[in-house]
């Protein structure tokens, strides 16, 4: 070490010069960071100094505005950064930038000598946010005052080498002022525009003024640090712009804060509307982690699960270190016990907003259900929750109304044990098709879900709240036969039945797997059905694969044998076969056509005006 009367010369400690040899000779990615850390060293004795001032009326104060200023000189290649805050003593000022202060610092070290470096993106999150200005800077001066009374004034400089000297200086007020001379690969960081970029990105919310070449940059508040009562809509809609670099108003507004299970104050917005659905790509995650209004990630990605990835906005939790690492914040306890918080506080959000503000959260649906059904389908955990939030159009209700599964429970019958629904590709088709018959004689309500999702989700679970889920398209469908709508003598004999079912058989070949009298039908002729377990929306999608890989799926057949269509068909087919074929084989494809199954319809039209010719002939005779 060399003294002299005016200066000091001093050696680091081991471990910083091992710090600073790999921070001045390794080349990071995301080394714009040291800006944040040095604004946060910033905004940390600031806010010491703000406290100060309120606990301790003894402290000389020089009056001094709490603020950051940095100043920027493109042509000398300089980066200042000045605060008036606490300011450090000589002693502190070997012990905060000659040693090891924080146990950061050595897992940091670590880690690199790990073989790491290049992994390692935000220097700053292992507590050595100072040292990071020697990834930007070949010489680093640091002068600086203390609060204290009867403190001098302090100058320290180092090359990030291996020694650093400290000396006297006059002149200066309380506070840190830290001269960088850039590299001339770092000459960026004199370029006021690129670093208001950085300030936004990463300090946006520090509660001190920021300015940038006397331009103060910092104006938008934190706002999920104030009450919610003092918070306007435009205020709101002000910050979701800034915050998702937006232009429209968000649809819905979640703010709030929680001591416990673990301390979070949250801002999250549901925006105005979901590109998704037009196949514009997947939304990015939109949430933005903070520690003490400083950014700790952006866009984090384990801070809430895929299923809510449309949310804009941000979480800060004082409970997250500021030298947590990314890569142990990943699938931590921590980032778990994050996500269960904030995803069950908003889906209760969600849930009130239903109860309160019903035509808006339907609007909601219509634009974001998709999300809401992926989270039923992926995340077991909040998986009864998230079907609370469902909801459809009913058989009960006029066209455009919507319904949840709570509010059909409701409504079911005392002896009713099931509930029932089917999957067409509209209402209007759904009501004309002949599966409704049967329900519509019974009075039982049934659901309509248009997308093939909910089928999906409905064989997942089962069951919803002891009631079994049932799709009215099902073969083995548990319902009371409806006669006496029809008189029983109607019927075909039995062994007519079976003759016409062997012969129809033969008709319509490896297109039916089953042919069966049904039960159920009261106006229609015939109805194609599922076999268990393949609703309507699941048979569609696994018909049309079929038909790419060329493969056939052959169906369950269902025939009303009281129908008088059935009957002229079992007449037709013992005086003239062939036009009784053609004739089997429409109501064959009608019954395809009603359950949203036909996709060739050309063979279709051509036997229709066939089977027109011959009513027209008949006609003319």
């Amino acid at each position: 070490m060399e003294k002299s009367p005016q200066r000091e010369t001093r050696d680091f400690g081991a471990e910083v010069k091992q710090l600073l040899n790999i921070v001045v000779n390794s080349l990071y990615s995301d080394r714009e960071v040291f800006v944040r850390e040095l604004i946060s060293n910033s905004s940390d004795a600031l806010e010491k100094m703000r406290y100060l001032k309120l606990t301790k009326k003894e402290i000389a104060d020089e009056e001094l505005p709490l603020e950051i200023k940095i100043e920027l000189d493109k042509e000398n290649g300089t980066f200042v950064i000045v605060d008036t805050g606490v300011g450090m003593t000589r002693d502190e000022l070997i012990e905060n930038l000659g040693t090891i202060a924080y146990s950061g610092s050595k897992k940091f070290i670590e880690h690199l000598s790990q073989g790491n470096e290049r992994d390692i993106n935000l220097i700053g999150q292992f507590g050595v946010g100072f040292y990071s200005a020697f990834m930007a800077a070949d010489k680093v001066e640091v002068y600086t005052r203390s609060y204290k009374r009867e403190e001098e004034g302090w100058k320290w400089v180092s090359c990030g080498s291996e020694t650093y000297t400290i000396e006297k200086s006059e002149g200066i007020t309380r506070g840190t002022r830290i001269v960088l001379y850039l590299k001339d690969d770092a000459k960026e960081f004199s370029d006021p525009h690129r670093i208001k970029e950085i300030i936004k990105k990463y300090s946006g919310f520090v509660p001190f003024p920021i300015f940038v070449n006397g331009e103060r940059v910092n104006t938008i508040k934190a706002l999920w640090t104030k009450n919610k009562k003092d918070i306007t809509k435009e205020e709101y809609t002000e910050f979701y712009k800034y915050i998702a670099n937006a232009y429209d108003e968000p649809m819905m507004t979640f703010h709030f804060a929680a001591d416990a299970p673990i301390a979070i104050n949250a801002v999250l917005f549901v925006p105005e509307e979901n590109y998704e659905r037009f196949g514009l790509g997947k939304f990015e995650p939109g949430v933005n982690l903070y520690s003490q209004k400083v950014l700790i990630q952006q866009k984090c990605e384990d801070l809430l699960p895929k299923w809510l990835r449309f949310l804009k906005g941000v979480v800060d939790s004082e409970e997250i270190p500021l030298n947590i690492s990314r890569e142990s914040f990943q699938g931590s306890a921590l980032a778990s016990r994050l996500r269960k918080v904030l995803s069950g506080r908003f889906l209760k959000f969600l849930r009130e907003q239903a109860e309160k503000e019903e035509n808006k959260y339907i609007e909601f649906w219509k634009k974001f259900g998709n999300f809401i059904r992926e989270g039923v389908a992926t995340d077991s955990d909040f998986r009864d929750d998230l079907l609370q939030l469902m909801r459809f159009e009913s058989s009960k209700l006029d066209p455009g109304k919507l319904t949840s599964l709570d509010d059909y429970i409701s409504r079911m019958k005392k002896d009713q044990n099931s509930i029932y629904y089917i999957n067409a590709p509209s209402r209007e088709l759904a009501d004309a098709g002949p599966y409704m018959e049967a329900f519509r004689g019974k009075d039982l309500e049934v659901l309509y879900t248009e997308d093939a999702a909910d089928d999906y989700i409905f064989n997942l679970i089962g069951e919803y709240k002891g009631k079994k889920l049932v799709s009215v398209d099902q073969e083995n469908l548990e319902l009371p036969e409806l006669r006496g709508e029809t008189p029983e003598e109607e019927m075909l004999p039995e062994d007519e039945i079976e003759e016409f079912k062997n012969w129809l058989k033969g008709v319509l070949g490896e297109r039916v797997s089953i042919i069966r009298e049904s039960k159920r039908l009261v106006e229609s002729p015939a109805v194609v059905l599922n076999p268990e377990g393949f609703t309507g929306g699941l048979q569609r999608a696994v018909q049309a694969i079929n038909r790419e890989l060329g493969i056939k799926s052959p169906k369950i057949l269902e025939i009303n044998f009281r129908h008088g269509l059935i009957k002229k068909l079992n007449t037709l087919r013992k005086k003239d076969e062939r036009f009784a074929k053609i004739a089997a084989e429409q109501i064959f494809d009608n019954a395809l056509l009603a359950a949203g199954y036909l996709i060739d319809t050309s063979v279709m039209v051509s036997r229709i005006y066939e089977i027109l010719e011959r009513a027209m002939a008949f006609q003319i005779q």
